[in-house]
């Protein structure tokens, strides 16, 4: 299927265009002064599902405190947590943490090089796997993401769903069928670089791209059409009343998430599932649950935080309680000082003003 699709196409001179538009026209990242497979690596990171001009600052940041792969590997996690702290999506950097321990124990601190060796590590896909290795190490190796997806889906004028397992795979074909050999690294940043700034979702700016000549969607006035992309399922909401339980000392009262699943061991203020148990039955819940009576009193607001699968709706209320110890591991006071030193997921920063 990949070659009939690229029978007629003009690889050479594709690849030659793209790569020089990329050599004239790419942004000034951080991550692009130099070729380390451990920066490159970091960057891939932090710019799943997040905008570059989000990440820049995050970048320095983390490398600024985690220079080398060895800082990042002994580093605490709860200060590495707090240092992704706004990111979200907080397993990818466990994972990360995770898989450059192993690098350092299986491989003697070096990034490899090899693709079955580095896809087996903790949170390297496809997709990161090729960028490393293509970027770092000028390996030939495809590196598809959505926006490498919508430039291939209208250049090629491919009309299959790409929210299908099975059509991500047909586009890794073809990536790896077009992918320059002499300069795979160039090749493959430029498809990133043009999906992110000519080849756009929305209105996508033709006259401007220099592959337009390439693009059989193009051709066909199709290119607003493209990707195929069929709608994710609906997003669960769940309601939460999040508590911020002060004690006698003005000490507030937070809790750590499980080690595992979503926001694993990142803190918050307690939450009550009140779709489960009703809103009359909180503070008895509470005992119950924690083993620290409270009292509640004045709601404070209300906050929507949405992730990928489900939304919550969390309802803020103030509390108090008599407790100046807190028996449950998961628990502990602290004072509104110390809260800094926690690493809290955006939703709950967001409550810190109502403190």
């Amino acid at each position: 299927m990949t070659e009939k699709i690229l029978q007629k196409f003009n690889i050479d001179a594709f690849q030659k265009k793209l790569i020089e538009w990329f050599q004239d026209n790419k942004r000034d990242l951080p991550w692009r002064h130099d070729q380390d497979p451990y920066k490159v690596w970091v960057s891939e990171i932090m710019l799943q599902q997040t905008q570059v001009d989000t990440v820049i600052p995050y970048f320095q940041r983390f490398i600024a405190k985690y220079p080398s792969l060895y800082d990042l590997a002994y580093a605490d996690e709860q200060e590495v947590l707090k240092m992704w702290e706004g990111l979200g999506y907080y397993s990818r950097v466990r994972n990360l943490q995770n898989a450059v321990r192993e690098v350092v124990d299986e491989y003697g601190g070096e990034v490899p090089d090899d693709p079955k060796k580095l896809g087996k590590l903790k949170g390297v896909g496809p997709y990161t796997k090729g960028a490393i290795l293509s970027i770092a190490f000028d390996q030939p190796q495809p590196a598809v993401d959505g926006n490498v997806m919508r430039v291939l889906s209208r250049v090629l004028k491919i009309e299959d769903d790409i929210a299908q397992p099975k059509v991500k795979k047909q586009f890794e074909g073809y990536a790896e069928a077009l992918i320059s050999h002499d300069d795979p690294s160039s090749f493959n940043q430029g498809l990133m670089e043009l999906g992110a700034l000519v080849c756009t979702p929305k209105e996508p700016m033709c006259m401007f791209c220099p592959v337009q000549e390439h693009c059989l969607a193009f051709q066909e006035g199709l290119e607003e059409n493209l990707p195929v992309k069929s709608k994710a399922k609906k997003q669960k909401k769940i309601h939460y009343t999040v508590l911020l339980i002060r004690n006698g000392k003005n000490e507030c009262l937070i809790e750590k998430r499980p080690d595992n699943g979503l926001l694993a061991n990142m803190w918050q203020f307690p939450m009550v599932p009140v779709d489960e148990i009703g809103r009359d039955h909180m503070a008895n819940w509470f005992q119950m649950e924690y083993g620290i009576d409270v009292e509640l009193s004045a709601k404070k607001g209300d906050l929507k935080h949405v992730f990928t699968h489900i939304i919550w709706q969390l309802e803020v209320v103030e509390a108090r309680t008599k407790s100046d110890q807190a028996e449950d591991e998961r628990l502990c006071f602290v004072s509104r000082d110390e809260l800094d030193d926690y690493p809290f997921p955006v939703s709950h920063q967001k409550m810190m003003q109502y403190l």
